[in-house]
């Protein structure tokens, strides 16, 4: 187990996590979060070795094998998947031993680490590798490929891989999801879900978190607790604590004003000095108590614009990809009106991003027409866009530059309520970290009061409080949206309806993410049917006979799977009754606390329950799956 005593953890003169104490066992799933330099990462090199605790212990089995992923990938010339085998150190060692054993002639030692190998399975290792990378969205064609051919954000989902078939103890993860899409952060949770280790992970992603994790390692105002529960029961639980807070702060602040008076008025008469030491004496014993703020530090709102033409923007029969012939969507039909709330669901390449900046003129279309209404404002956002901010100016240089008519002031205040507070304001780009950089872009956006909003990946490198801000203003936004992401809780707050691209083409999706899952699972077994088509010299009876043959064969494995169906069904319903009651705030008052004990533990063993039942559900399926392939 991971074990913190009184731990203490600076970065130069700042003090990052201080007198901290807590447990995490082995094999559980724990999520690490936090405000932006709060010592986050720092305690992930702390549990890597490389950053030494400044008071108290910091203690780790000594025989744990730790895997991260790696932030840097030269452009190697090593095709990917030999690349992602790598992360297999003890298979890569046995190999090497291998080799030099047969070069050696000594057989004893060949059968020996053959033998090893085996005990690891190594020789499943590259399926597994396979396995991974088709997981993360790589094609099978790019599996040959040399890591060099692979852009930045491909290279992540490479080292992503890596740390994944490592077979480590300890999984630490930060952010991991960042470089994903929905398709492939979905198959993460699964994967996740599945994995034995203990996984300690930092995200922003609070429907992941939901997902994945059963307990959260929360850093604020340089303490580290960890709460029982996924991110929404932490949620519960500190919004109590700080309401808990906020009224003993209250009453605090009236007894230091009235010992305060006491000792002003009567500190200078004889009579009295005696009392008013004494009171000054209990001034400085009072418990340092901080005002509690359930809101968040960023609070924005996209005004209401000025005006709203009817349509604001449309693609007829439109081409769209890249000149002179490079063709991404054929005969896209879109209208955006006042109210128009669309999420983009489709795998990676399908072209979202390509409608995207068709829609915004990014992208000139190959074929059709676009409409756009007139004095039309489009607040676009893509990660491009980070990069095009002036690396040596600063975020109110930017606002000024913006809104000439600004005066400082107001544009420092404009800027607070993005995070960006005193000096913050006067960095420069250059110095900014991902999240300060999209911050900033999302502040130019809302400054021109735009009546459309196209936004790609907005929530990439924000933390969970801007999230949530960004959710609050777009859900209040009077205009109209379309959105790319990643974040299943963004999706379902702000949009109210989806459509699918693929297949080179925009089509209406009726359905919501838990739909296009299915979907994505359905479209696999599409794919997997059309590539494993039987030879047409196969006599027809032969194939019903031997189709009817598999048929009995999963037919047992059906029966299994519907059975752990209903058992999930009726675990869920427990589930969700328990969860039902956590929500009421009342069950968090002191009387309840026995109470409150049990059901946040009977809801952690549910969710166990749930987890290992779904795991045996999801093996039965796939083995069912493999037989019916076989028949098609």
């Amino acid at each position: 187990m991971i074990v913190a005593e009184q731990l203490s953890l600076d970065r130069g003169a700042k003090n990052l996590i201080t007198a901290s104490s807590f447990t995490i066992n082995p094999g559980h799933k724990v999520g690490l979060v936090g405000a932006n330099g709060c010592g986050k990462s720092s305690l992930f090199a702390a549990f890597l070795g490389e950053l030494t605790p400044d008071a108290g212990n910091l203690t780790l089995p000594n025989h744990w094998k730790i895997a991260t992923v790696k932030q840097e990938t030269p452009a190697l010339s090593q095709s990917a998947l030999d690349y992602v085998m790598d992360g297999d150190k003890e298979f890569r060692a046995l190999e090497q031993a291998l080799d030099k054993a047969r070069q050696e002639n000594n057989g004893n030692a060949e059968a020996e680490i053959i033998n090893k190998i085996d005990t690891i399975h190594g020789y499943s290792l590259p399926a597994r590798a396979s396995e991974l990378l088709h997981g993360l969205g790589f094609s099978q064609s790019q599996l040959a490929d040399p890591v060099s051919a692979f852009s930045g954000g491909w290279r992540m989902r490479l080292n992503l891989a890596q740390a994944l078939i490592s077979r480590a103890d300890l999984l630490l993860l930060d952010e991991p999801t960042n470089h994903l899409d929905l398709d492939a952060v979905i198959w993460l949770q699964r994967w996740l879900k599945r994995f034995t280790g203990t996984l300690v992970l930092i995200s922003h992603d609070r429907d992941f978190l939901d997902d994945v994790v059963t307990e959260i390692l929360h850093i604020e105002r340089q303490k580290a607790k960890l709460y029982s529960g996924n991110y929404s029961a932490f949620e519960r639980q500190r919004a109590e604590q700080l309401a808990q807070q906020t009224i003993q702060y209250q009453k605090q602040q009236k007894e230091v004003a009235h010992l305060t008076a006491f000792v002003d008025r009567f500190r200078a008469k004889a009579s009295k000095a005696k009392q008013a030491q004494s009171r000054l004496k209990r001034l400085q014993k009072l418990p340092e108590l901080a005002p509690a703020h359930v809101d968040s530090q960023f609070s924005f709102s996209f005004a209401k614009p000025e005006h709203l033409p009817y349509p604001l923007l449309s693609l007829t029969d439109a081409d769209c990809g890249y000149q002179p012939n490079t063709r991404i969507l054929s005969k896209v039909n879109l209208t955006l009106v006042p109210g128009s709330r669309i999420g983009l669901l489709g795998r990676n390449g399908a072209g979202k991003s390509t409608l995207i900046k068709s829609l915004a003129g990014e992208l000139a279309l190959l074929h059709g027409e676009r409409y756009c209404a007139q004095e039309l404002k489009i607040g676009y956002f893509s990660q491009h866009q980070l990069e095009q901010l002036h690396a040596g100016s600063t975020a109110l240089a930017h606002i000024l530059q913006a809104k000439k008519s600004m005066t400082e002031l107001a544009a420092r205040n404009f800027l607070g309520s993005f995070g960006f507070s005193g000096d913050q304001a006067l960095s420069a780009i250059e110095t900014m970290s991902g999240g300060e950089k999209a911050r900033l872009v999302l502040a130019l956006i809302v400054l021109e009061k735009p009546q459309l909003l196209l936004l790609d990946e907005p929530t990439n490198h924000l933390d969970l409080e801007m999230r949530q801000a960004l959710v609050v203003a777009l859900q209040a936004f009077e205009g109209a949206l379309i959105l790319i992401a990643h974040d299943r809780y963004l999706l379902e707050s702000c949009v109210d309806e989806f459509y699918l691209v693929g297949n080179g083409e925009v089509t209406d999706f009726d359905g919501d993410i838990d739909d296009y899952q299915q979907w994505l699972n359905e479209d696999k077994k599409h794919i997997h049917s059309k590539t494993a088509k039987t030879s047409p010299t196969v006599v027809k009876k032969d194939q019903r006979r031997e189709q009817a043959a598999l048929r009995q064969k999963a037919a047992p494995l059906k029966k299994k799977a519907q059975k752990l169906a209903q058992q999930l069904q009726q675990l869920q319903q427990q589930l969700n009754t328990i969860e039902v009651t956590l929500a009421d705030s009342e069950i968090y008052q002191a009387e309840h606390k026995a109470k409150l004990t049990t059901l946040l533990k009977n809801q952690a063993e549910l969710k166990q329950k749930i987890e290992d039942i779904e795991m045996q559900w999801f093996d039965y399926e796939e083995q069912i799956e493999n037989i019916m392939r076989a028949s098609t």
